[in-house]
């Protein structure tokens, strides 16, 4: 994200999706701070909902934060309980970006969201049903959700490890418990040297 053809493409997804969509933009900390305060500002024409991850850090988050009237959300630069502390500290973002692997665990993440001070978006990386369904006990943990969850990945993946996969159903998860199924999981095992 930062050049000609991805505005052009930010461009075409709100023309085809319309005004009634939220659109988020996610630089995954590509940009320094003067580029960012000009992307988003360019950016802002399209109504992106949110801008998540600018730049790399806590601090040129902060920057970039005072300088732009879109909302601008943390991911990969908070991993901790500390980071989330600091977040709020130094208001570096106005929402903060859960995934629940990276992050330790459902409780690990439960403790970042309370540390931060902002609002949380569960989101996911590329995960089997049994990664979402941790993703979807976060989003069921916490008192609040501001904005619209990121967990539908699943079709990304060549397959999965349960029977019943969890995916949306008119653009839902249900919670529900998954369970991995010994055959599925064997397809992906390294084989034995």
């Amino acid at each position: 994200m930062g050049t000609i053809a991805d505005l052009r493409t930010v461009a075409a997804v709100r023309d085809a999706i319309g005004p009634g969509v939220a659109l988020r933009v996610d630089a995954n900390g590509a940009w320094d701070v003067d580029t960012a305060v000009d992307m988003i500002a360019t950016l802002a024409r399209f109504a992106v909902e949110l801008v998540e991850q600018p730049v790399a850090s806590l601090d040129d988050l902060a920057r970039v934060r005072r300088r732009v009237a879109v909302p601008i959300a943390a991911d990969e630069c908070v991993r901790t309980v500390d980071d989330a502390r600091r977040l709020r500290a130094i208001g570096a973002a106005d929402a903060v970006v859960l995934k629940v692997q990276p992050l330790g665990g459902v409780r690990a993440a439960l403790d970042v969201a309370s540390e931060a001070g902002v609002p949380a978006i569960v989101s996911s990386m590329m995960e089997t049903s049994v990664g979402i369904a941790a993703g979807l006990a976060l989003a069921a943990a916490l008192p609040e959700l501001s904005y619209a969850c990121g967990l539908a990945t699943l079709s990304h993946l060549a397959g999965d490890v349960v029977h019943d996969p969890l995916v949306p159903v008119g653009g839902v998860l249900t919670v529900r418990r998954v369970e991995p199924d010994p055959e599925l999981l064997a397809r992906y095992e390294e084989p034995s040297s």
